[in-house]
């Protein structure tokens, strides 16, 4: 007896709501089954497919997500050998096949799975490129074009980009799995590299017409809470603060015409106060671990940000106190940088910039125009006019960002 219009409606957003939620999830598994990124994206296809048909007749499965990996991992071993009658198959296929399926249906396989595909998609192996499309294409499910937009580059170079990665972790035989203890701590440094890359590109785009992608920064903050769920470290607490105190500034950022805003000069009642109480709890939790490191700091400066009431009350002895120690931990020309900035607003811009100008002396950041942007602020604020706009000039020849470059003619013209 077919079913009636009420079962097939109730059936059908059932199926909708599974694959919004947790298709990421059985596509993890399946591909720890199938061991082969295109072969399970197929086989999910198949498998939801499967779902719309069957589920309105047969009712809506106790477990829908094992149902699903189960249906996919026939349809896989389906494809596999059509595929065999044209080339010969893995040496290692039976073995893959004949798994036990009980492991992998049950809640924890599942979310192993997850973490195994994050692991996989951020394998030091690859370049710094592929791991990013990789992971927003594979753990995240965003479409090649989404991608491919936010970091505006054609559809056709982030698919060959996303190709290459796959091809390379066949080739190398890349293992898809935790990392044992004692290799974790070198690949999660990977990871959270790599979703912080994601955010950075969504809060402070690198190039375009747009200051902010949000898509972006929404993707690597989902991201940063699977990591704290799956694999809690105080590095990983800390990534998520940070990302969250960030983001919470994200509304003030920009003006209603796209235009840049600095921090000292933002509307702080439209920063989001959730988001800056959570925040300022993990970068608390991380802290007290006592095995933190450079996120944990950079959020531990951000949390300073966020908690003053305006500008003049930012308590800079402890954001330079802060960077001091991330700079004796996380040694680089950027936290040196920001530190003599930090320098600067706690004893005197004459200060901060002879830290400036000793860094570019020395041809480190001699191609960052945010360096050459703090030293004509600095400049400015000393009546420096003609050092100001020589160092303006040359941050603008630097910077990618429409709204940066709007910016910075603005302070031109202001001089």
């Amino acid at each position: 007896m077919p079913p009636d219009d009420d079962e097939t409606l109730k059936a059908h957003a059932a199926v909708e709501t599974v694959y919004r939620c947790h298709s990421r999830h059985v596509f993890a598994t399946l591909v720890r089954l199938l061991g082969d990124f295109d072969l399970a994206e197929e086989a999910l296809q198949d498998a939801f497919k499967a779902a719309m048909e069957q589920w309105p007749n047969d009712g809506i499965p106790a477990n829908p997500l094992a149902w699903l990996v189960s249906v996919g991992r026939f349809k896989g071993i389906d494809a596999i050998r059509r595929h065999s009658r044209f080339e010969p198959l893995p040496e290692d296929i039976e073995e893959q096949l004949s798994v036990d399926m009980h492991d992998a249906l049950d809640g924890e396989g599942i979310e192993d799975d997850r973490l195994r595909l994050i692991f996989s998609c951020c394998h030091p192996a690859l370049s710094s490129e592929a791991q990013v499309a990789m992971t927003l294409r594979e753990v995240c499910g965003l479409s090649t074009e989404a991608i491919a937009s936010a970091f505006l580059v054609a559809s056709s170079t982030l698919a060959q980009r996303i190709v290459r990665a796959k091809t390379k972790i066949r080739l190398a035989r890349i293992p898809y799995q935790v990392p044992t203890p004692d290799q974790q701590h070198e690949r999660m440094d990977s990871v959270l590299h790599v979703v912080y890359l994601i955010f950075n590109e969504g809060y402070f785009a690198s190039s375009g017409g747009s200051l902010i992608r949000p898509e972006l920064s929404v993707e690597a903050i989902r991201l940063g809470r699977l990591l704290i769920e799956l694999l809690p470290q105080p590095e990983a607490t800390g990534l998520l603060a940070l990302m969250l105190l960030q983001e919470s500034r994200r509304a003030a950022r920009s003006s209603p015409s796209g235009d840049l805003v600095l921090l000292d000069e933002q509307d702080r009642t439209l920063w989001d106060r959730d988001q800056i109480a959570e925040g300022s709890k993990l970068v608390e939790q991380a802290l007290s671990s006592k095995r933190f490191g450079p996120y944990t700091l950079q959020a531990a400066i951000a949390a300073v940000h966020a908690n003053a009431v305006d500008a003049e009350a930012t308590d800079w002895i402890e954001v330079v106190g802060l960077y001091d120690i991330l700079l004796r931990i996380h040694p680089s020309p950027i936290v040196e940088l920001n530190r003599a900035v930090a320098v600067a607003m706690r004893d005197s811009p004459l200060s901060g910039l002879a830290l400036i100008d000793a860094i570019l002396a020395r041809g480190d950041l001699n191609n960052y125009h945010l360096a050459h942007a703090s030293r004509a602020d600095l400049c400015r604020r000393l009546g420096r006019v003609a050092e100001a706009k020589s160092s303006y000039q040359l941050a603008l020849s630097l910077a990618q960002l429409e709204p940066e470059r709007r910016f910075l003619q603005r302070r031109l013209r202001e001089l």
